[in-house]
């Protein structure tokens, strides 16, 4: 474990995160939202820090980043833990590992999912695959963010080698540890949920934020692209597509990549895979404002 940063200690040991926007108020042998920030003694800690649920070393397309060196490879390493909730969750085993075994505590969850890796060795496994075209770093596969202090340590390592970073995010994070972290990352590839607030509160989470955080990325010369997995009737009306159309082209600029992904049943869900149809329709739209426009999962 390793000492959280911004957070704040309250009264009866209690702690209030800052890092994200559930902004949890903790008590003592407690954990956030996330599952992987816990209260020991009235001091926050990032509980998984130096630990590791799965690597490997991807396409830079798999992320899915299209015009950030495409052709290259990323070694790609994930923890457990989300400051989100999606019931399509294909990733749920890692970002929810509670849910795989209910009343699991943080401890074992890190016993059971997850194993040891510095930042240092993160670094030299690295370099050891820039032979087979690695350009970095992604920190992919569950929330990096609720990951913040040891991402940013391995960032900090990875820039000073000459390698990138990349981020795949849900892009919720509040504005000061944003700022933080994004001198050191090169790109990111952001999932926008919906582009409504009622949508995000089935998540259990708040639209705005993780608009910002695109926004912010992209005035600070962060290579973005952005994701939205259409899901059937729920994300996928017709406005709710001309709006997030709208809003990368005129925030982001024309020139920005849209993905738009197929769901598929996972999880919670069990409705049936996106219509093809729906993505032509998304993909149709979105032509008409954006240069660069993806389908994927078809």
């Amino acid at each position: 474990m390793k000492e959280a940063l911004f957070y704040e200690k309250r009264d009866g040991n209690r702690v209030k995160c800052k890092l994200c926007p559930q902004l949890c108020l903790i008590e003592p042998d407690d954990v956030g939202f996330c599952f992987i920030r816990k209260n020991a003694g009235g001091v926050l800690y990032a509980a998984e820090y130096g630990r590791i649920s799965s690597a490997q070393l991807d396409p830079i397309e798999k992320k899915p980043l299209y015009y950030f060196h495409p052709g290259s490879t990323i070694f790609s390493i994930g923890g457990i833990g989300c400051n989100l909730r999606c019931p399509w969750c294909q990733n749920w085993n890692i970002a929810q590992p509670r849910d795989s075994l209910p009343g699991l505590s943080i401890e074992d969850a890190i016993e059971q999912f997850t194993e040891e890796m510095s930042p240092g060795q993160v670094l030299e496994i690295t370099k050891r695959y820039v032979p087979n075209g690695c350009i970095g770093v992604a920190y992919t596969y569950n929330e990096p963010f609720t990951w913040y202090e040891y991402v940013k340590d391995i960032a900090a390592l990875v820039k000073e080698a000459g390698l990138f970073n990349v981020l795949v995010t849900n892009g919720y994070v509040l504005e000061e540890p944003l700022r933080g972290l994004l001198p050191l990352v090169d790109a990111m590839n952001i999932d926008i949920k919906g582009f409504n607030e009622s949508f995000y509160h089935r998540l259990g989470g708040h639209f705005r934020p993780a608009i910002r955080t695109a926004e912010t990325a992209k005035t600070a010369g962060c290579h973005i692209e952005i994701t939205n997995l259409l899901i059937p009737d729920l994300n996928d009306a017709r406005e709710d597509i001309e709006k997030l159309v709208d809003w990368v082209a005129n925030k982001l600029g024309k020139d920005t990549p849209l993905h738009f992904s197929r769901y598929f049943p996972s999880y919670k869900m069990m409705a049936g895979p996106t219509p093809l149809e729906t993505l032509h329709l998304a993909e149709a739209i979105a032509k008409q404002k954006l240069d660069l426009v993806h389908l994927g999962n078809v």
